[in-house]
């Protein structure tokens, strides 16, 4: 897809004064970033237009999804990330692949809160632990919100805390990417104390 090939691009040239990527891993950038990324496009509903990643850093996964699916109608991509430098590069990457993005550059706690609305798919990467992951997003989880959580191992541990907490319906994807990694699949989220 030129669309990612040109991100590969851009990527390399900003990498060299902006850290986006672990620079161990930037020899396996197709895999370990890319696929990585783009297994989530798959797994989200048909029909989601409004998607929030949370924590973009260098546009994983968020904006390679906005590359995959930026020919569906009316779809939307926000980008939230506090980095500036970072929010530069991913309004560079999402002008010259004309992905439909919106970068928020703030605090992932102050968009949820200032938002004022839910949204279709909120996505994250190697951000937080779920308890605090869950705590960002659920003020844009509503009864249809999923949420796709790319997590590795240790996942199980983070159920446990996160549903001391949490109320939520859960099922896993194996990484395509990594075998010691899966996709958190997330729906019904709220507190639990509220009904």
């Amino acid at each position: 897809m030129a669309g990612l090939v040109l991100y590969e691009t851009l990527l390399r040239k900003w990498q060299k004064s902006i850290n986006l990527v672990s620079s161990a891993t930037l020899s396996e950038l197709w895999r370990r970033h890319m696929l990585d990324s783009a297994q989530l496009a798959a797994l989200a509903p048909d029909d989601a237009r409004d998607w929030v990643d949370l924590g973009s850093g260098g546009g994983f996964p968020g904006l390679v999804i906005a590359i995959i699916l930026k020919n569906r109608p009316g779809f939307r991509m926000h980008l939230v990330e506090s980095d500036q430098r970072k929010c530069v590069f991913l309004r560079e990457v999402a002008r010259e692949t004309g992905a439909p993005v919106e970068v928020h550059a703030r605090r992932i706690e102050d968009f949820a809160a200032k938002r004022g609305a839910t949204a279709d798919v909120v996505s994250a990467r190697a951000l937080a632990p779920l308890e605090r992951l869950l705590g960002w997003a659920a003020p844009l989880f509503d009864t249809e919100t999923i949420g796709l959580f790319l997590k590795g191992q240790g996942i199980e541990g983070e159920l446990t805390e996160a549903r001391k907490g949490w109320i939520f319906e859960a099922e896993f994807s194996p990484s395509r990417s990594d075998p010691s990694g899966c996709v958190l699949k997330l729906r019904g989220l709220h507190g639990a104390d509220r009904p």
